[in-house]
């Protein structure tokens, strides 16, 4: 479990790190900026202005760009979730594997596929982050059939093959080879659903028409308020930008579950933690668990 201090008021006010504020900070200069230009304008030539434009067609727009964002951010929210329910599963199916292999199989054979489990899971961590996958996997079982185009998935095949020859030599029986195989599908499914999340992204018209339609309206905002607020539009231009570019940028974070983006999955707390099960059930020295570095933790 990761397990973060409750943030007080002052860090929730100033707090960066975990933050979508440094992404989103020259966005809003720039559309702070515009603010100013458009009030000092309005100041000078106020002639240049003699009908304001009103809250009303903001208010429409804002409401419409609102609900967009909101369907936006929970589609992307609802990829992060399925993601960490995968690896949930991943370390659950390891769980049950570590108990159940040295149980059944009183051989030497156990070691091994225990460390195959390390294996595929540093596998589906590199092949999800775009590292060298075949490196991975073979650090954690050396000497694996990793020849094919998916080595994390040649671990489970390995497996299966190993498994099945102790059936035939008479040292596994049916019922019990049914038992493991079912939790080696299980890890292939694991598999099968982060692939799924990481080749299909949201469509991109998507992200576009929100983009363009953030960036219009902050940009003509000041023209409506400045009549009222003077020199208070740029703040409130800044607030509106922010809580718009801001959703903006936290769902495209959330859309790539597996990156290392500071509200991205924790993919290395949860190998470490997979790798923790394995060398417990092989009675060797535990690794350290990696604990939250202040609010990000990848």
């Amino acid at each position: 479990m990761i397990v973060r201090t409750r943030p007080n008021l002052l860090t929730l006010l100033f707090t960066l790190r975990g933050s979508i504020l440094p992404r989103v900070a020259p966005k809003l200069a720039g559309i702070v900026a515009v603010s100013c230009a458009v009030v000092w304008a309005e100041a000078r030539w106020p002639e240049a202005f003699p009908v304001t434009a009103g809250v009303t067609p903001f208010t429409v727009v804002g409401l419409a760009l609102s609900i967009f964002l909101s369907f936006r951010n929970n589609a992307c929210y609802e990829r992060w979730w399925e993601a960490r329910k995968a690896w949930g599963s991943l370390i659950g199916e390891v769980r049950n594997l570590a108990r159940a292999l040295p149980a059944l199989l009183t051989g030497p054979e156990a070691a091994p596929q225990l460390r195959r489990l390390s294996a595929f899971a540093h596998g589906l961590h590199a092949r999800l982050r775009g590292l060298d996958e075949a490196a991975a996997v073979d650090r954690k079982a050396p000497g694996s059939d990793r020849t094919g185009p998916n080595p994390t998935d040649s671990i489970l095949a390995a497996m299966t093959r190993d498994l099945a020859a102790l059936v035939r030599a008479g040292r596994l029986t049916d019922i019990q080879f049914g038992i493991l195989e079912a939790r080696i599908e299980a890890l292939s499914g694991v598999h099968t659903a982060c692939e799924r999340i990481a080749n299909t992204p949201l469509p991109f018209a998507y992200t576009l028409l929100v983009y363009r339609t953030a960036w219009l309206y902050c940009l003509l905002l000041p023209v409506g308020l400045t009549g009222s607020l003077g020199w208070g539009t740029p703040v409130v231009v800044a607030l509106v930008g922010y809580t718009f570019f801001g959703l903006d940028a936290l769902g495209d974070e959330l859309e790539e579950p597996f990156g290392t983006e500071p509200n991205d999955l924790p993919l290395d707390a949860m190998v470490r933690t997979i790798d923790r099960i394995v060398h417990h059930a092989l009675g060797e020295p535990m690794p350290e668990a990696l604990a939250p570095d202040g609010y990000w933790l990848r």
